[in-house]
């Protein structure tokens, strides 16, 4: 198979410097087949999918393995088997191979029949206005010559995805509010509801499920912005956006676009 660096070393020579296919043929040592195949094709990259896929060890195999999965699909769903018990009990009966060989061909034959495992998601959806992601991030940058930590405060509406970040010297209450303050005056307005991480400046006690204690003067910051604060439940980072650190911008959990975010007044 062809290497991109090959593709793109013979496009160049025939589309920008003219050459021929015999000159590209004695310079590069590839066939004249090849030389053609890339110019009139167009592609970037040599490609090559074997048409069958040679099982040396599952070939003689296949027919138990089949009889495994059948009767294994034949079971109640808390009753079946992993793929790594049919590849035991494989094993068992004389199997030699790999477990990587029997897991491509359960796959394989799951794919075919359409019994393999349908993908599910629960999707993130927000209302204008309706939430906004407050989370903190360490970055290291260099101020006068100086190599120094800095804490660097993000605030991103759920709905559009538009980020507020400003960087400060310390997490501490102080720099929490006036985050706070710019975020909303540069959104022209607050959301209704607050999603935040457990941290010490706003939540003082995690109770179990999603009970939380707020600071009493975080709360009337809340509570003057007419935002309702929700914190996550710890460890579970899938409750809210994963932060890039470096950009400032949350990777998931925002999915769509278009935010007016609501004016309230201050």
């Amino acid at each position: 198979m062809l290497v991109v660096e090959t593709v793109a070393r013979i496009r160049r020579a025939h589309f920008v410097q003219g050459h021929s296919i015999g000159r590209i043929v004695r310079e590069l040592k590839v066939s004249r087949n090849t030389v053609r195949r890339v110019i009139r094709s167009g592609v970037t990259e040599g490609q090559y999918r074997r048409k069958k896929l040679p099982r040396p060890k599952l070939g003689a195999w296949t027919t138990s393995l089949d009889r495994l999965l059948t009767e294994n699909a034949a079971k109640p769903p808390r009753e079946r088997l992993t793929l790594i018990r049919l590849f035991e009990a494989l094993r068992g009966e004389g199997y030699t191979g790999s477990y990587d060989a029997v897991r491509r061909y359960a796959r394989a034959q799951q794919r075919e029949q359409g019994t393999g495992r349908p993908a599910a998601f629960v999707p993130l959806s927000f209302a204008p206005g309706e939430a906004y992601q407050f989370d903190w991030s360490h970055e290291i940058v260099v101020l006068d010559g100086v190599t120094t930590t800095v804490k660097v405060a993000h605030v991103r509406l759920c709905h559009s995805r538009m980020p507020f970040v400003r960087a400060y010297p310390r997490e501490s209450q102080e720099m929490v509010f006036d985050a706070h303050e710019r975020a909303f005056a540069f959104f022209h307005g607050a959301c209704t509801r607050g999603i935040y991480d457990n941290m010490k400046t706003a939540v003082e006690t995690v109770f179990i499920g999603r009970d939380r204690l707020f600071n009493r003067r975080f709360a009337r910051m809340c509570s003057h912005y007419l935002v309702e604060p929700v914190a996550c439940t710890p460890a579970a980072g899938w409750e809210r956006a994963r932060w890039r650190t470096k950009s400032g911008c949350c990777a998931s959990g925002c999915s769509s676009r278009g935010c007016a975010s609501r004016t309230t007044p201050r």
